[in-house]
Order: C-alpha cells, then sequence, then structure tokens
C-alpha cells in the first residue's frame, strides 16, 4: 500500500534534493524523525564498447552515473522498532508529515538534526523511536550520563 505523505508545501522532486519527515504512531503518539532523498546516484560499470567509443583526449571514465528516482513514496524509515509497530498496528494507524524540503544533501542532513533536537528525540527514548543522530549521539550516551 502507498501511504500519503502529507506537507504544508507541494512536494516537488523535480526542486528538491529530499525532505525531513516525521512518523507518528497514532495509537501511543511515539514519532520517528528522519530524511529521504528523491533520487539516488547510481554508479554503473562502462561496458568494453561503450569504452571503445570514448574519444579525445586525456583519461577516460570508467564508469558513468546514472539517476534513478528512490523509494520515497512507500519509504517508511530505517528504524527496526517504528517497522515492528508499523506491521504489529497497520499502516493505518500512523501519519507521515514532511517538515521541510530541502535543496542540497547538507541542507538535509542539517534539517534532519534540527527536527531531531528541537523534539528531543534522544532524551525522550518513550516518545521517540530515534535513539541516535547521525551516527554520532545516542540516547544511550545522553541517559547514563545524567
Amino acid at each position: 500500500m502507498i501511504h500519503k505523505w502529507k506537507s504544508w508545501d507541494i512536494i516537488d522532486p523535480t526542486k528538491y534534493y529530499g525532505f525531513v519527515y516525521r512518523i507518528t504512531n497514532e495509537i501511543n503518539g511515539k514519532f520517528y524523525i528522519g530524511k529521504k532523498a528523491f533520487f539516488h546516484n547510481k554508479k554503473h560499470k562502462l561496458t568494453q564498447k561503450q569504452l571503445a567509443e570514448q574519444t579525445g583526449p586525456g583519461r577516460k571514465p570508467k564508469f558513468e552515473v546514472i539517476q534513478s528516482e528512490s523509494d520515497w513514496q512507500t519509504y517508511w524509515g530505517s528504524n527496526k522498532q517504528l517497522l515492528a509497530d508499523i506491521k504489529q498496528y497497520g499502516e493505518e494507524n500512523f501519519t507521515c508529515w514532511i517538515y521541510r524540503q530541502c535543496k542540497t544533501k547538507k541542507q538535509l542532513t542539517y534539517y534532519e538534526m534540527h527536527y531531531q533536537c528541537k523534539y528531543e528525540c534522544l532524551t525522550s527514548p518513550t516518545m521517540s523511536y530515534n535513539d541516535n543522530i547521525l551516527g554520532k549521539f545516542f540516547t544511550r550516551d545522553l541517559i547514563e550520563a545524567e
């Protein structure tokens, strides 16, 4: 089932790199904040024929970059507990909001962290599925420090 992303703005993959989102479990209020790119660049090795067709001076590329659309329309996040709860409670019990569309990868990473800090994801582990920010800051580090 494809779920519908809700947004205050028109969702436009042609203008933006990706988006920061919040998925909320409507049964218990627990939420997850993450990011998703609209497209991915995939590196493909050139065939012998393609390599032979290259002309001109300089080093010849051995790979080509192909851009393809990501699974953003059906994506539910990467958190294992969130995915288990979606399976247990059903997709219809979760809402998916896009907080912000971003034009660059750096902007996307910054705003994901911004919203995770704003909603205190790490300091409220009973309310948030997030257990780390940028793979550098973890809930256990903050709880053990208190």
